[in-house]
């Protein structure tokens, strides 16, 4: 099992932080279509009143989403993710990028296994995701 079907309601799960660089906003702007230029013109963003270039707020759930999957041990487990964007995610144009912090409670265990599962992801100590919630079921 993984560690997420080992967890109980209330149990704070094993934490992750990754790193977004610009190099992740062009590939994932080339696999999503969505090429607006305020996720890799620093330019164009800083135009349209932003900090800075910012990621879709689809990668950085995507990320949540996939961090989700990892605690499952399996992303077939995932059978539902909602999320808010609420702030984003400034990308610095250099090697190190953006740091975002995962994490995750399980909030409900149903009788059949099924977890609901709180998730967080903050950047520069801000909440970027609202009422992230996903539900992992057993397989």
């Amino acid at each position: 099992m993984s560690a997420l079907f080992d967890a109980s309601a209330g149990d704070q799960l094993e934490t992750r932080t990754v790193t977004i660089t610009r190099a992740d906003l062009v590939a994932y702007a080339g696999a999503s279509g969505d090429l607006n230029p305020i996720h890799w013109n620093e330019r164009v963003a800083l135009e349209v009143g932003l900090p800075g270039v910012i990621a879709h707020g689809m990668f950085t759930m995507s990320l949540a989403a996939r961090y989700v999957a990892d605690l499952a041990g399996d992303p077939a487990a995932v059978v539902a993710f909602t999320s808010r964007f609420t702030r984003p995610v400034v990308v610095p144009d250099d090697d190190a990028g953006a740091s975002v912090e995962l994490g995750a409670k399980v909030t409900d265990v149903a009788d059949d296994g099924t977890r609901t599962v709180s998730v967080t992801a903050t950047f520069d100590g801000r909440g970027v995701l609202g009422k992230a919630v996903a539900t992992v079921r057993p397989r």
